[in-house]
């Protein structure tokens, strides 16, 4: 059946929105008459652009705390359709509220959680659509909620110390940029005129001649670059949104000098952490291997597992054909491989994932120590050259004198 997405208003005159599934506009006028709803626009069209928007964005830290609220009131018998609208009267955030809704009409017209989850990728991730599709699937649905809220609350910390760390780093750049950019463009030109006599006897230094042809292009067309800049950023943002622009993402993000193994340390982590999970719950491994593959957050990883799942289905072990896709250190597949021989692969698993975020968070740490006095080298040599262009002339005036 098509889904129509509603715009209405109950009998206090709040607006409520929502997508229902129905075989035509006049099921949709009934459902929406049965809960006491006025309807103010509905649309089929609207409802396909609303899941390819993916609905309100929520941060991480707040969608950690609705997994784990739905999880203690299932786990209490409270049926799923109550435990939506309870969590959606307490939520104070409107964007929540929003997705909550949406997502209690769709599982009220006979939706799965994770399918009704599915149509708002902002708010819920792939790792957790994925687990929520397995403990429906698996009857472990509060224990599924239960991790999610792990994994997610995990993984917001993680981004805080990240973006912690590489607050003065970026600061620094920024700013410094911005103080090269003001004295190039503003400051650099004021010396023009003093310098006019060495340049027509040509003796002008090379540098200054440089320094102040610069100063003068960017003051005429800097404009240029800055258009170029944000086609360029538009051009990303839209390229990133088709599955190849994804694949090509995730691929440089993994081929990244310094950050590349910091990236793929962490996708490898969450696979792991998946997988074990799935593993002590009793889902089978090829249906383990195919929701982890998503939950893992790196399509080209994702492949490689896809490819994995598909040799074990041969007969293989899923060590091997995981340090032939290159991708997982040889420490991992050795760990992975060891457990499958003495059968506590879900508890390797685990404790696989808790290694690698302990170190990668040592080496971002240590990438963002070296990252600052880098960047104030590189700051400082610019603005040398700049001081040194403009004394030399200077001090060639003052000797001639």
């Amino acid at each position: 059946m098509p889904d129509f997405a509603y715009i209405a208003r109950d009998d206090s005159g709040r607006q409520v929105t929502g997508v229902l599934s129905a075989a035509n506009r006049r099921e949709v006028l009934a459902a929406l008459s049965k809960r006491a709803l006025f309807p103010v626009k509905i649309d089929t069209s609207a409802a396909e652009a609303a899941v390819r928007r993916g609905g309100k964005r929520v941060k991480a830290q707040l969608m950690a705390t609705t997994y784990a609220q739905m999880a203690g009131l299932l786990r209490s018998g409270v049926p799923l359709l109550r435990s939506l609208e309870v969590i959606k009267q307490q939520s104070s955030h409107a964007g929540l509220t929003e997705v909550l809704s949406q997502v209690y009409s769709q599982v009220e017209e006979g939706a799965t959680l994770a399918e009704a989850m599915a149509r708002h990728p902002k708010a819920f991730s792939e790792m957790a659509v994925s687990m929520v599709r397995a403990g429906g699937e698996g009857g472990f649905l509060e224990d599924a909620l239960l991790r999610v809220a792990e994994f997610t609350e995990q993984q917001a910390d993680l981004k805080g110390k990240t973006l912690g760390a590489m607050a003065y780093p970026l600061f620094l750049g920024t700013t410094g940029t911005l103080v090269v950019i003001v004295l190039i463009v503003f400051f650099v030109p004021k010396f023009e005129d003093l310098f006019a006599r060495l340049r027509e006897k040509g003796e002008l230094p090379a540098v200054t001649e440089w320094l102040l042809s610069t100063s003068k292009t960017l003051g005429s067309y800097g404009w240029i670059p800055v258009v170029a800049i944000g086609v360029l950023i538009w051009y990303l943002k839209n390229a990133l949104e088709t599955e190849a622009g994804k694949m090509a993402r995730d691929k440089i993000q993994i081929r990244l000098p310094m950050a590349g193994k910091i990236f793929l340390n962490l996708a490898v982590a969450r696979f792991c952490r998946v997988l074990g999970t799935l593993l002590h719950n009793g889902v089978p491994i090829l249906r383990s291997l195919e929701i982890s593959s998503s939950a893992a957050g790196n399509r080209v990883l994702g492949k490689a597992i896809t490819e994995a799942a598909e040799n074990i289905s041969a007969g293989q072990s899923l060590a091997k054909p995981l340090a032939a896709s290159g991708h997982f250190p040889v420490t991992v597949t050795e760990m992975i491989a060891v457990a499958e021989e003495s059968n506590s692969l879900d508890t390797v698993l685990s404790e696989i994932a808790d290694g690698l975020e302990r170190r990668t968070w040592r080496q971002l740490d240590l990438m963002v120590r070296l990252l600052e006095p880098m960047m104030l080298l590189v700051l400082a040599g610019v603005i040398l050259v700049v001081v040194i262009a403009l004394l030399l002339p200077v001090l060639k005036m003052a000797t001639t004198m």
